[in-house]
């Protein structure tokens, strides 16, 4: 029996509603009283930043060439960060998609899937990879990093939403309907606020209209340095100051 009342297929639709009416409510979930999103005005101003960025020339050599990482945001496909990879890539250094394709969210199997593509990398490079992840992408950096330092040099973040209330942005309800899980309780365990093992570098904005500034830049002790600059949340997948930001990070010690 395929089609009746208690059959499979109405077990499937019923599942499907289910899950439905679980994301529509994460999607409706009020915010913690006192924390604060980016104003209205600074999220409207992000509709500049959907125009794509093209590639600018280096503005000099790397003085570090070394394997690089880029992992997007949250619904963003590498393809938004292909100036700044090649950008990174004419400087002299050596870049690697994360391989994924769209960042819908942390899952098991991606994750796993990150860790044994960072451990491959790291190996055939013969030495560790610099992990560049701008907004939700530079939190897969951090967990990666934590649970796989031998394999990586540094870790740039760029409007990641880090330290703080995790609905400190105006992205999480978005975020919970899509992936079908709360802020809070991802499927990936960790603790976002703790510095991974090797040097940590947050980019920050306070023109950002996503992603709460102090959320982004962290306080010491969560990363080495913190970074200001002055581009919107989407500007940090391909401005040209962005880019110069990072090109001078690679190349920094720690």
């Amino acid at each position: 029996m395929t089609g009746g009342g208690g059959g499979p297929m109405a077990l499937a639709g019923r599942l499907r509603i289910t899950a439905l009416t679980r994301r529509a409510g994460l999607a409706r979930q009020p915010c913690p009283e006192g924390v604060r999103a980016p104003r209205l005005p600074l999220l409207l101003a992000e509709l500049r930043g959907l125009a794509p960025r093209r590639a600018q020339p280096a503005a000099r050599p790397a003085r570090c060439p070394q394997p690089v990482m880029l992992l997007p945001g949250f619904g963003s496909h590498p393809a938004r960060m292909r100036a700044m990879l090649l950008s990174l890539d004419a400087a002299g250094h050596r870049m690697h998609e994360w391989g994924l394709g769209f960042n819908f969210g942390p899952t098991p199997e991606n994750f796993a899937f990150l860790l044994k593509r960072l451990t491959n990398l790291a190996r055939a490079e013969g030495e560790p990879v610099a992990l560049v992840g701008w907004s939700l992408g530079g939190l897969f950096a951090r967990e990666l990093a934590k649970r796989r330092p031998e394999a990586v040099r540094k870790v740039i973040t760029m409007g990641t939403p880090f330290s703080g209330d995790r609905r400190a942005n105006n992205a999480w309800r978005a975020y919970q309907a899509i992936t079908g899980h709360a802020v809070d309780e991802p499927p990936i365990a960790g603790d976002f606020a703790v510095k991974p093992p090797v040097p940590t570098i947050a980019l920050w904005s306070p023109r950002d209209g996503i992603v709460s500034p102090r959320s982004a830049a962290g306080w010491p002790g969560e990363r080495d340095r913190a970074v200001a600059l002055r581009c919107h949340h989407l500007g940090f997948a391909g401005d040209p100051a962005v880019i110069a930001a990072v090109l001078e990070q690679l190349d920094e010690d720690s």
